[in-house]
């Protein structure tokens, strides 16, 4: 996973999701970055996210993109500009 904040300019953070927890009316999820640095980033989902979450991710092309299936077992190409 890359991700990008505009507070970090043009830096980019190389991070692996670890974990999703439910703790009380949220669930966390747990993302660990490698570089450039070593962080433990922590995330909240509510109900209220995933009922956006869901309907955002219900598009063929999102489905187009899960099932192509040698996607699967080759490395990601870098995005460009995200």
């Amino acid at each position: 996973m890359l991700m990008r904040s505009t507070g970090l300019g043009k830096t980019e953070l190389v991070a692996h999701i670890k974990d999703c927890k439910p703790q009380g009316d949220h669930l966390i999820l747990y993302v660990d970055t490698s570089e450039p640095v070593k962080w433990k980033i922590r995330c909240t989902l509510t109900l209220k996210d995933v009922k956006v979450l869901i309907p955002v991710c219900m598009k063929f092309s999102i489905f187009a993109f899960i099932a192509n299936i040698p996607r699967w077992f080759r490395d990601p190409k870098h995005p460009g500009d995200f």
